[in-house]
């Protein structure tokens, strides 16, 4: 889409596409539907109205996002994590799995150590939040299955453990990024010191992934259900039905990690040599169609499957989640949209004004918080919030790393609470939760540590 930005004057009316979608969405309970209809106010606020216009707008926004090779390679992956997963399940690996787990070791004996099996997977995985919330709802699924504990459950542990971890441990495309952000800020001249420096004292100060995580493990081991949770019900359904035969855990292990250690080389390979500058997104869709390949020649070469079996088992995954990829491309482009309308530069202008030094923190994790929920993308957030935080914080001298810290840990909140979130997305697919259930059941939990979030961010404002 070719705006002119200059001519798209910054007003309140930016939110209203993105608060349209929300509020339809958790209203009708069609994610897709809300967010078209996010797209399509969204369209028509940028072309005062003009039904022509708008429609031409709405056509050109998804030919320039299908034209776009991350967001293509993206989609692939949603589709290609489908057809994994159905090949995981039918192999027979999913029962070995979870036959070890009950019968050979006794590890898991509980839904509670059921949880905790996703919530540890979640942790040592941080190489990218997606990958993460896949592995560790891949993991969990069957033995939530077993013990009957509503998907709800584990879309939280799954959505609770990725982003935080990433945001924290950012030897990932999260650290290239905000490395980026910083080294920005020092080469304008508007703070000093080495850019790794400042990230990690920035992380240090990441406040709500730290709560998300400890809150996330009480829960699990206390079993403390709030709010919609205490409605989420175990609810079996076709799909998820395991399969009567049972083979070797290997035809589940080897695939996942191999899907880790496929996402380290091609992150190796799209950066030329340094992780840190790999292409996310090429990098889970390389993953993704090596992965499916590897299945291939392992599950037909042992004679676990027939090329038959195979071909119409990943059809078939690849089918059913054809719709999650359609959200995830509707979810980019209402991000195009309030791109457009500087949705995010609005809400950060609120708080540009009569604001006292030891609040500065606080606001700008709440301005954070309110910008990822509105676009659902925590990237996006810190594009837009540190070129803006930053300045703020040196000119007030401020401390720079807190603020930082601020932006991160408001970009991962509200992306947590938003249903227009990839990564809620994701988190729902991995788990087989509907979104909208995710988004109630999980949004207590994420209240409570933005609200400790928030705390912590004054007092150390004051210290």
């Amino acid at each position: 889409m070719n705006f002119d930005w200059a001519n798209i004057e910054i007003s309140s009316l930016s939110l209203l596409p993105s608060l349209f979608a929300i509020a339809l969405a958790l209203y009708t309970r069609n994610v897709m539907l809300s967010l078209f209809g996010g797209i399509v106010l969204g369209t028509f606020i940028l072309h005062d109205f003009s039904f022509i216009l708008s429609i031409e707008s709405i056509f050109l926004l998804f030919t320039s996002l299908l034209s776009q090779d991350w967001i293509l390679k993206t989609l692939a992956f949603a589709i290609l994590v489908g057809s994994i997963m159905a090949l995981i399940e039918k192999s027979g690996g999913v029962n070995g799995f979870v036959d070890f787990m009950l019968h050979k070791i006794v590890l898991i004996n509980s839904p509670r150590s059921a949880l905790l099996l996703s919530y540890v997977v979640g942790i040592i995985i941080f190489v990218e939040s997606s990958i993460t919330a896949l592995i560790s709802g891949a993991v969990g699924k069957p033995l939530c299955h077993k013990y009957k504990i509503p998907s709800a459950k584990l879309a939280f542990v799954c959505d609770s453990t990725s982003a935080p971890v990433c945001s924290l441990i950012v030897l990932n495309g999260w650290g290239a990024l905000l490395l980026g952000l910083i080294a920005t800020q020092i080469s304008l001249g508007i703070i000093n010191g080495e850019a790794v420096d400042v990230l990690i004292n920035s992380i240090l100060y990441n406040f709500y992934s730290m709560t998300a995580l400890v809150v996330t493990f009480l829960a699990i081991w206390f079993n403390i259900d709030i709010g919609a949770m205490k409605n989420a019900k175990y609810t079996p359904k076709k799909t998820e039905v395991l399969s009567s035969n049972s083979a070797s855990m290997s035809y589940m292990l080897l695939p996942l990690v191999l899907m880790i250690f496929f996402l380290f080389i091609f992150l190796y390979i799209t950066g030329k040599g340094d992780i840190l500058k790999g292409s996310g997104s090429s990098s889970i869709f390389y993953t993704m169609a090596a992965t499916l390949a590897f299945t291939f020649f392992y599950y037909v070469g042992t004679k676990n499957m027939n090329i038959k079996i195979w071909g119409t088992t990943a059809l078939k995954g690849a089918i059913k989640l054809m719709p999650i990829a359609l959200i995830l491309l509707f979810a980019f482009g209402i991000g195009e949209i309030t791109v457009e309308l500087k949705t995010g530069h609005y809400l950060a202008s609120l708080a540009s004004e009569n604001l006292s030094i030891y609040l500065l923190a606080g606001v700008i994790f709440l301005i954070s918080s309110l910008i990822s929920f509105a676009t659902g993308t925590s990237w996006g957030t810190f594009s837009i919030m540190i070129p803006v935080a930053v300045p703020m914080a040196a000119a007030m001298d401020a401390n720079i790393a807190l603020c930082i810290g601020a932006v991160i840990s408001g970009g991962i909140f509200g992306d947590h609470c938003s249903p227009i979130s990839d990564t809620t997305i994701i988190s729902s697919m991995a788990s087989d939760c509907e979104v909208i259930e995710h988004v109630r059941t999980q949004m207590p939990y994420a209240l409570i540590s933005g609200a400790i979030s928030f705390v912590l961010f004054i007092v150390f404002s004051l210290i």
